[in-house]
């Protein structure tokens, strides 16, 4: 591969969306140290949690009008900037009410990035599911070395030390970027701002069924997603009875397998099409945590665990074909803003599942709550097997 400067491109927003990951993703394995220091709940953590995605849903279809207004480069230099002031925020927070107010903070600076990045990318390529596939990686990518490096550094020196990590990881990711990403012209420079935000054009790029219908795919895919990036390690430790280092090394697997498998969902979802390939992720989900609450429940060994987390890692790369087919259905003047659009919307439904998942752990167990994202996993599945059986109307 003659390597030019997309690719450059591509690389540098991939390890953009990797720092900006990280400074979420070391809170999950510190939730027990969390909840200790401040003498606090599952519940009121995930609430946190919660707000952090529910943050990071909000930002992304301003970061796409943003984006539009001013260029990609500016507003994806921001989201790592702001990430990186916030991890430090967190990892000083005197109390849990400062330390759900700078998450949130947190939430909503890394959430510039995404939909930006991804609009970019999209012009820089042809095949777009192959790209987003690599780009969408880069979190799985942070999952692999951030939990794990989280938790060690926890243990030895605090739950403060391991958050600032997302500081010490955005910093040179920041001065990458800046140095050799070019300048990039704003779409829309002289538009007002309040014409992108009339609720008419929303309303009806929303209420398209095509348009719809994927977005609640994505919504049930996002539930899942932030439920098992919030409390997967949580649940392996005190509902599986795993150590704390071999739960952070099974949330680091997940990950890796995770990661490894975005491009290739994305490269298969342009070759035999985009819903069949997001039908193999849910099937895999349904069958991933169901493993995972038997095994757990029944004690029936490691084995079926891994396997479990194996599974479910694949599961969670539904993101690759079904962003693509959210471009495959967006014009590209749509692209910047609708994809934000779409991805606000589904993520700040899919944020609740922090908050769900840890409210039912307290009331019912792990095992119920890790049930009930089989179940979401399974309600995702039959609406593809019925828009299938109905020639994919939608």
């Amino acid at each position: 591969m003659n390597w030019r400067y997309a690719h450059t491109a591509l690389a540098l927003c991939t390890l953009a969306f990797t720092a900006t990951m990280v400074a979420r993703l070391v809170i999950s394995p510190l939730v027990p140290r969390i909840t200790e220091t401040f003498q606090v709940s599952n519940t009121t953590v995930g609430l946190a949690l919660s707000g952090m995605w529910l943050a990071y849903a909000l930002a992304q279809f301003p970061s796409g009008v943003l984006g539009d207004r001013y260029g990609e480069r500016a507003v994806i230099l921001t989201a790592v900037g702001s990430t990186m002031l916030a991890s430090l925020l967190i990892a000083v927070s005197p109390s849990i009410v400062a330390f759900m107010l700078f998450t949130v903070v947190l939430g909503a600076g890394a959430g510039l990035h995404y939909s930006v990045a991804t609009t970019f990318l999209t012009r820089q390529f042809d095949d777009i599911g192959s790209a987003i596939g690599v780009h969408v990686a880069g979190g799985p990518l942070a999952g692999l070395a951030a939990p794990p490096a989280a938790a060690l550094v926890g243990s030895q020196y605090g739950w403060r030390i391991g958050i600032g990590l997302g500081a010490i990881v955005a910093l040179p990711v920041f001065v990458l970027f800046a140095w050799r990403i070019r300048p990039t012209e704003p779409r829309r420079p002289d538009q007002p701002m309040g014409e992108r935000f009339a609720v008419g054009p929303l309303v009806e790029l929303l209420s398209r069924p095509p348009i719809l219908y994927t977005t609640a795919l994505a919504t049930l895919g996002a539930f899942t997603w932030q439920a098992t990036a919030s409390f997967l390690p949580t649940f392996l430790e005190v509902g599986g009875g795993l150590s704390t280092a071999l739960s952070a090394l099974l949330f680091s697997v997940y990950f890796l397998v995770h990661g490894g498998t975005q491009p290739l969902t994305g490269s298969l979802s342009d070759r035999i099409g985009r819903d069949a390939a997001v039908t193999l992720t849910m099937a895999t989900g349904v069958a991933g945590y169901g493993l995972l609450v038997v095994s757990t429940r029944n004690g029936t060994g490691l084995a079926p665990v891994v396997l479990g987390v194996l599974l479910v890692g694949l599961a969670m790369s539904w993101g690759a074909p079904l962003q693509s087919r959210f471009m495959d259905l967006l014009s590209d003047a749509e692209r910047g803003a609708g994809f934000g659009l779409v991805r606000t919307v589904y993520m700040v439904f899919g944020a609740s599942g922090s908050v769900v998942v840890g409210a039912v752990s307290d009331l019912a167990g792990w095992a119920v709550a890790f049930g009930l994202l089989a179940t979401v996993m399974g309600v995702g599945l039959a609406a593809l097997l019925a828009n299938r059986a109905l020639g994919s109307r939608y």
